[in-house]
């Protein structure tokens, strides 16, 4: 149960800095077994959307289904493209109601402001997966369509860097990075943060002040936060332009090991329990969120990082490779309710439970968002 994987992070989190335990040779084997074993059922996974589309003539077809690649496999000018296309989206208006959000400034703005208004919705809940994948091929649609962006969503692998995310090609602070490592701050005392009923500490890191070097180093977080204090205006709707701060964490990138990944691809056998592993606190999607640090550990505000949108491009890989691995029974499995926790208590959700985005896309049906390769979408991880 998540309950039961929540209580037990709490009691792992709260209170001084948890020290990540040192890598020893065996831990290195196992890890690089798990490593192989990914990228056996990413091939896997690839051949099952290669053969689903190549006999179509319409919809999604061998002919115009789109890769989604790896962050740090991409070119330089291909990342300094998607770079371009996010700082354009920070540059348009937002098109959030000024009355309901009057915090939002920018199109990018648009994203965190409807994630704030709909988080105790679609997380802990049966929404979760659904939710994010349509709402990241949004993100997507509007960097093509809206700021000229020729390319596709990339995603962050944490499982490349694990040992230490500062390392990685996505917070090095190069020019074709998401930004660096937030400045270190020293003598500090862990952050409470609060969600769906729930409390915790997360430990102080490696940084914990503004983005230095790289393309973010002067972007501003408009919005939130929610989860953590001092909390912004209007329910974290409101205007309190911030630095973009990061605090990156080798404590939690320990969660985002090939061995976690391998243990929800392969331990799960129905939606729930692949849910209830993959979203628990102590799951490689938090180990994600808290390793960011900053704006990441907030449940509501998260957005505001551009690396959010690498990182769940990453969850929606893990899911379609769990789906992969059979396709019949796992496409069209839903559980669940649309609230977290079920609270307050909310319908069960169905194949025709209508998934709100608010100012970004009309509801949709949750039997359009099983498929990357059917509904709206037409793309697959390579």
């Amino acid at each position: 149960m998540k309950l039961k994987t929540l209580s037990l992070y709490l009691l792992c989190a709260a209170g001084s800095l948890v020290q990540a335990n040192p890598v020893d040779r065996h831990a290195n084997s196992s890890e690089a077994a798990a490593t192989k074993q990914i990228k056996k059922w990413q091939a896997q996974y690839n051949r099952y959307i290669e053969a689903t589309v190549k006999t179509r003539q319409t919809g999604c077809t061998s002919e115009n289904i789109v890769k989604r690649q790896e962050w740090g496999t991409l070119p330089a000018k291909a990342r300094k493209d998607y770079i371009k296309a996010v700082q354009c989206l920070t540059s348009k208006s937002a098109k959030s109601s000024k009355v309901e959000v009057p915090g939002a400034r920018t199109r990018f703005d648009d994203w965190a402001a409807v994630h704030i208004k709909l988080t105790n919705n679609v997380h802990f809940s049966g929404l979760f997966l659904h939710f994010h994948r349509y709402f990241i091929w949004l993100y997507e649609k509007a960097l093509q369509d809206e700021c000229g962006y020729k390319g596709t969503q990339p995603y962050w692998d944490w499982t490349l860097s694990w040992e230490d995310p500062r390392k990685s090609s996505v917070f090095d602070g190069s020019p074709t990075s998401m930004g660096s490592n937030g400045a270190y701050i020293p003598n500090r005392n862990g952050t409470a943060i609060a969600a769906f009923g729930l409390q915790a500490t997360i430990p102080p890191a490696t940084g914990g002040g503004c983005v230095t070097t790289g393309p973010f180093k002067n972007h501003s977080v408009n919005l939130g936060p929610v989860a953590y204090a001092p909390q912004g205006p209007n329910g974290g709707l409101g205007y309190n332009p911030r630095c973009l701060a990061r605090d990156l964490s080798l404590v939690f990138s320990h969660q985002t090991k090939p061995s976690d990944v391998v243990k929800v691809i392969a331990e799960p056998q129905d939606l729930y329990s692949f849910d209830d592993l993959f979203e628990g606190l102590t799951g490689v999607h938090a180990g994600g969120h808290f390793l960011m640090g900053g704006v990441g550990i907030d449940a509501f505000a998260s957005p505001g990082d551009p690396v959010f949108y690498l990182h769940h491009a990453q969850v929606d890989r893990v899911w379609t490779i769990w789906q992969g691995l059979k396709p019949k029974e796992r496409l069209n499995q839903v559980f669940g309710t649309s609230t977290a926790f079920n609270v307050p208590p909310s319908a069960n959700v169905t194949l025709d439970t209508q998934v709100n985005f608010d100012v970004l896309a009309r509801k949709k049906k949750i039997r359009e968002l099983t498929s990357t390769v059917d509904g709206p979408f037409c793309y697959r991880y390579v």
